[in-house]
């Protein structure tokens, strides 16, 4: 029986790696093999006034550095426990890296480059955080502070994919639903000949293959004789208006191999962003953009937010205090507290004066920030809707665009609308980090009139970029840690634990990295390691 068991869960191994996340599932289900759901959840009890009523201990005082999600967090849950926090923020606004440019919206780079938002009435570009899983903590916060959200197209079987040098079907835009399909056909009529052929006996019991052979059929669209020929699934063919449309014939699975070998298996995207446990969709986006967020945490926050104060220096003031000081338009300043909570990116952390022991300084110097570029265009027309019939969803390319995001709100407007005509990550961020704000417009627009036309290019209005290794405070657009896939190693279990008085919190700090999920959970973690503390006296 074990070893019946492995066979399988690697014949379901190799379907993933073939078909992507929806053909293993699938499978999965069929077989009757489908785990619970899992999360990355802390079981999390947030503090109350009466903890300290019935211990006889009184509530403390907490400067929180940061006022990005991790850090409003952190002051929103510990106030209701009655907690006195006061928050020092260096931006002249709340969020961190939750960043949703309006028109009007002003940001000077570290390179001294400045741009200013000229986006039209409620049209508005995230370029920070864009969509929210449905198991993740950020709905949670939705739903208590009030704030309504609307689905998110994550997926769309009609955005389109556009690769270059990558083979026969280089050149083209082809939509999602066509190379899904294709691949999902092809891959189920090569395992049920696989089947039929008595190749996988020793692995799939008999009753097992006809379940399987079954959903092999209907998920592939095969023929009675397991062949694949296409179906409706992928799409007609257009200009049937007398006659009943036509489905429209496959690609071929070689140039879809090819496709996949010159661009496809470097994004990681083979089959569908559905394939990403943190893609799948439903997803959802607060209305009216995702600073939503930040700006009702901040409102129900009690405590001060000083903004527009850069910290300068973190001190554990034996034996029971810890000093801040900042430095603001009108000085340098200094704030005092029983405990801190430090929310600030790891990398820019180290190089504020501190008295933390040395490992702890090598620990937040472990960490490296990765670079994420993005950019919202405003056009006049909304021609992806009308002209395209792409109504949200993400457009892949193996160009540095990467992919283009269109606006999952709006719909059917008549005043333009704004999408994300570049987000890319690594290398491909770092070059358009060093071009101008309008070359990088100028790039994102050649390259966007090879998918949608000219009138990518004739509707374009302006535009405004964030390049975020060069965003003061950030640096960076999240981190990683060498040698760990998403957290974990001495440097991320280090920072877990309090340096004296101080603790540690963030996205980075969490096994949810670069989400704002990970921010909620190591700040809802942080809360209750310090209330345990403090309800446990001295």
């Amino acid at each position: 029986m074990t070893e019946r068991r492995v066979t399988r869960r690697a014949l379901l191994v190799a379907l993933g790696a073939v078909g992507g996340a929806g053909l293993t599932l699938g499978a999965m289900e069929a077989l009757g093999l489908l785990p619970p759901v899992g999360s990355t959840r802390v079981d999390f009890r947030a503090p109350s006034r009466t903890d300290f009523t019935l211990t006889g201990r009184a509530s403390a005082s907490v400067i929180v550095l940061g006022a990005g999600v991790a850090g409003l967090t952190i002051a929103y849950e510990l106030e209701k426990a009655g907690y006195h926090c006061t928050i020092l923020e260096a931006r002249d606004r709340a969020g961190g890296r939750n960043w949703t440019v309006r028109g009007g919206t002003k940001e000077s780079a570290l390179d001294g480059t400045s741009q200013t938002a000229t986006f039209d009435g409620a049209l508005y570009a995230n370029v920070g955080p864009t969509r929210m899983a449905q198991h993740h903590t950020t709905l949670d916060y939705c739903r208590e502070l009030g704030i309504p959200v609307h689905v998110f197209g994550n997926q769309n079987a009609d955005a389109f994919y556009y690769f270059e040098g990558a083979g026969p079907l280089s050149g083209r835009r082809l939509r999602h639903r066509a190379i899904q399909s294709d691949l999902r056909g092809y891959v189920s009529e090569l395992l049920a000949k696989a089947l039929n052929q008595g190749a996988l006996d020793n692995a799939v019991s008999p009753s097992d293959r006809e379940v399987l052979l079954d959903y092999l059929r209907t998920s592939g669209f095969l023929t009675d004789s397991n062949r694949y020929v296409g179906g409706s699934a992928r799409g007609y063919s257009t200009g049937a208006t007398v006659k009943p449309p036509i489905a429209e014939s496959p690609l071929a699975l070689h140039d879809l191999l090819e496709m996949h070998r010159g661009g496809l298996s470097k994004l990681g995207l083979f089959a569908t962003l559905e394939s990403d446990w943190d893609g799948a969709m439903p997803m959802f986006e607060p209305d009216g953009g995702m600073d939503r967020i930040p700006q009702a945490l901040a409102a129900a926050i009690k405590g001060t937010i000083h903004y527009g104060a850069e910290v300068t220096s973190i001190k554990n003031d034996p034996p029971n205090r810890v000093r801040v000081t900042y430095r603001s338009s009108d000085g340098e300043h200094e704030e005092s507290g029983d405990y801190c909570v430090c929310a600030l990116p790891p990398h820019i952390t180290s190089r504020i004066a501190n008295n933390f022991s040395q490992d702890v300084n090598a620990a937040l110097r472990t960490a490296r920030p990765l670079n994420a570029g993005k950019m919202g265009a405003q056009f006049r027309r909304r021609f992806w809707e009308t002209d395209d019939r792409v109504f949200g969803g993400v457009t892949l390319t193996n160009m540095d665009i990467t992919q283009i995001l269109y606006p999952s709100e709006g719909y059917l407007g008549n005043k333009g609308g704004v999408l994300i005509a570049y987000y890319n990550l690594g290398s491909s961020a770092d070059s358009f980090g060093l071009m101008s704000p309008p070359d990088r417009a100028a790039r994102a627009i050649t390259q966007g009139t090879k998918i949608h036309g000219d009138a990518y290019r004739t509707e374009f209005e302006s535009a405004f970029s964030a390049d975020w290794r060069s965003t003061r405070f950030s640096e960076g657009a999240w981190v990683i840690w060498p040698g760990q896939s998403s957290g974990g190693g001495p440097a991320f279990d280090l920072l877990q634990k309090p340096e004296g008085r101080v603790y540690f919190a963030g996205d980075h700090l969490s096994y949810a990295i670069g989400w704002q999920h990970g921010a909620f959970e190591s700040a809802r973690q942080v809360v209750m390691d310090l209330h345990k503390r403090v309800l446990a006296g001295p």
